[in-house]
This record gives C-alpha cells, sequence and structure tokens, in this order.
C-alpha cells in the first residue's frame, strides 16, 4: 500500500481543495466560525501549470468566489521567508483591486479574504504570541478595535504547529489542526468526526493511490527542496566570502601595523644614533617629522 499524501505539499493541498469546492466550502467557514458561513464557491484558478511546480518561489494557492462575490485566497504554507506577509498583504490588495473595472462603483466591491496554513511558528516574541496560534487582522483603529473599516480586508492566519502544541478546544478548526498534522497516523485520524476531514482523509487515499498524482507531488517537493537547498547554499557562500574577506581585512590590518612597528622601530635607532635631524629621520622610516618628535619624548610614568 502507497504511503499517503502530505496535504501540507502545496500541490497536494490545491488538488485536495480546488477539485471539491464543496470541501473548500467546509474550510472556509471552519477557519471563521465566528462569521457567517458561506454556501457555495467558484474555483477561479483551478489548474496547474507544469511550471508552477518547479518554479522558484511560487506557492500553489486556491482563489474563490463565493455566492455574494467576496473572494478567497487560501493556500499552505511550509517555508518561513522574511517578506511572507508582503506577498500575502500584496495579492490580497490585488485581488481588491481587481474587483472593479473602469467607472463602477466602490460599492460593487465585496471583502477580499485570505485564509493562510502556516506549517511554522510565526509569532514567538512574547509569552502571549506563544500562546496563541489563530490570528486574523482587519481595519481597525488602534485605539479602539470596536471602530473598523469594515472587514473589506481581512487575513486569517493559523499556525499549525503551534496550534498543534497548544491543543485546541474539540471544534471543527480543531479537526483539521488534526488532519494536517497527523493525517499519517491511523489511530490519531480515527477519533475525527468531522465529516468534511473525513470526505479529506478519503480525498487524500484516492490521490494517493494515483501514480501521476504521486510523480507531480514528488516534483513538487523536490523543487521545494532544492529551493530551499539553494537558499541555504547562497547564505553559506555568503558567510564564508564574509569571513574570507574579513580574514584578508585583519591579515592586510596585521600586516600595517607590522610595518608601523618596522617603521617606528627604525626611526627609534636612528635617534638613539644622534646623528641626523628630525626630518631626515622622517625621511629614512616613512613617519612624519611630528611623530619622530613623539618618539623623542619620554614615556609618561
Amino acid at each position: 500500500m502507497n504511503a499517503l499524501l502530505d496535504p501540507t505539499n502545496d500541490y497536494v493541498f490545491k488538488r485536495l481543495f480546488a477539485e471539491a469546492p464543496e470541501l473548500l466550502v467546509a474550510l472556509i467557514n471552519d477557519l471563521r466560525p465566528d462569521l457567517p458561513d458561506i454556501a457555495s464557491v467558484e474555483i477561479l484558478n483551478p489548474t496547474i501549470e507544469p511550471n508552477d511546480l518547479t518554479g522558484k518561489y511560487i506557492i500553489l494557492d486556491v482563489l474563490a468566489r463565493d455566492g455574494d462575490g467576496h473572494c478567497y485566497n487560501v493556500e499552505i504554507q511550509v517555508r518561513r521567508y522574511g517578506a511572507w506577509h508582503k506577498r500575502g498583504l500584496f495579492y490580497l490588495a490585488r485581488t481588491l483591486g481587481g474587483q472593479l473595472g473602469g467607472g463602477e462603483d466602490y460599492q460593487e466591491l465585496r471583502a477580499s479574504v485570505g485564509l493562510h496554513l502556516l506549517d511554522f511558528d510565526l509569532f514567538t516574541a512574547s509569552e502571549g504570541e506563544r500562546r496563541q496560534a489563530v490570528w486574523r487582522f482587519e481595519m481597525r483603529d488602534e485605539h479602539q478595535p470596536s471602530v473598523t473599516l469594515g472587514n473589506i480586508l481581512q487575513m486569517t492566519l493559523i499556525e499549525l504547529k503551534k496550534a498543534d502544541r497548544l491543543g485546541l478546544p474539540p471544534s471543527p478548526l480543531g479537526a483539521w489542526i488534526t488532519f494536517f498534522k497527523h493525517w499519517q497516523e491511523t489511530l490519531t485520524m480515527a477519533t475525527v468526526t468531522h465529516e468534511p476531514v473525513k470526505q479529506a482523509m478519503q480525498r487524500i487515499r484516492a490521490l494517493s493511490a494515483d501514480e501521476e498524482a504521486r510523480r507531480l507531488a514528488f516534483v513538487r517537493e523536490r523543487a521545494l527542496r532544492d529551493e530551499v537547498s539553494f537558499l541555504n547554499e547562497a547564505k553559506r557562500e555568503g558567510r564564508e566570502e564574509g569571513l574570507e574577506k574579513g580574514r584578508e581585512e585583519g591579515l592586510e590590518k596585521g600586516l600595517e601595523k607590522g610595518r608601523a612597528e618596522s617603521r617606528e622601530e627604525i626611526a627609534r635607532t636612528l635617534i638613539t644614533m644622534n646623528l641626523l635631524t628630525d626630518a631626515q629621520i622622517a625621511t629614512a622610516s616613512g613617519l612624519s617629522e611630528a611623530h619622530i618628535k613623539a618618539l623623542r619624548e619620554p614615556p609618561v610614568a
């Protein structure tokens, strides 16, 4: 029996939800339990181009629009990189801006919602951050959070590893966390009763039995692994170049110090001989006359 494909592989993730809109509806509703449920979605980017599997810095996401026109960007990320949040905000804003054509009324704008499942810890600076794994960002006033500009721009982040460690109360969201972190554990998954997650497991089993899906999942995994290796190699080369430059600069400073000490030794010897003027000693040693005068002064006790 083939091992199950990993749903945190973004190729598998997109196949899982882009080909089953009803499953995506359930995921969206469960990630935003305090907001009104949606009933259906249209997948806006259902295909996966061959170049998407091997392209650098590409994240395979699922773009969808519900019956009221609200847009959703749903994706899973396993790589943490410095500007990831700027990328997410950029695409979220672009999704919002792309809704209207020339001359259309701003009243027609619908919400743009980013739903990001992160398979790494993101917020860890304080104890409070380390105790929270589910985040939603909206346009709110800093001093009076109850005053908002509406929820037309929303970004929900779920830190999967942290959520799994903290242990969420039994809930549909908790069932999805279990799915994404323990899909390969038969006994653990047998305890999950949330029907959409059970359907997701059935789809994972079906995809895992498809040789072409397995091959493309491997291609995607290899591309991501190569990308990480290339980035790490670039960092290593950068550090080595920095160390080499530091060694060269240190050597040059050492040589310069040695040359300065040698010039001073020559000057001191000529001073002791008491045969030349300061100007002549300066010329012979390569030092300035002021330096020669300083060398003639007795050391301070």
